[in-house]
């Protein structure tokens, strides 16, 4: 399973909506996220990639994510930086 699609399910599980409903543009802020839905997504997805997401609230591309595609990418990034076990 891709990045994106486990986001999506994690994203979707946040705001009650069934993940094909849930596409890489769809902004969270329209779907009804707010900071505490953010901060257990950072949670959820930390638990289930094994990353850690650096989160400062004045992080540029934390105020940055606006979409779903943000959070992929964001945990895309993490992967990358991920040390080789």
């Amino acid at each position: 399973m891709q990045s994106l699609d486990i986001v999506r399910e994690i994203v979707a599980g946040q705001i009650s909506r069934d993940p094909s409903e849930v596409t890489e543009q769809t902004n969270l802020e329209e779907a009804g996220y707010d900071s505490l839905d953010v901060l257990e997504t950072i949670f959820a997805i930390e638990e289930r990639f094994k990353v850690r997401v650096p989160f400062d609230a004045n992080d540029p591309k934390l105020k940055a994510m606006k979409t779903v595609g943000d959070i992929a990418r964001i945990v895309e990034e993490a992967i990358g930086q991920r040390a080789p076990a």
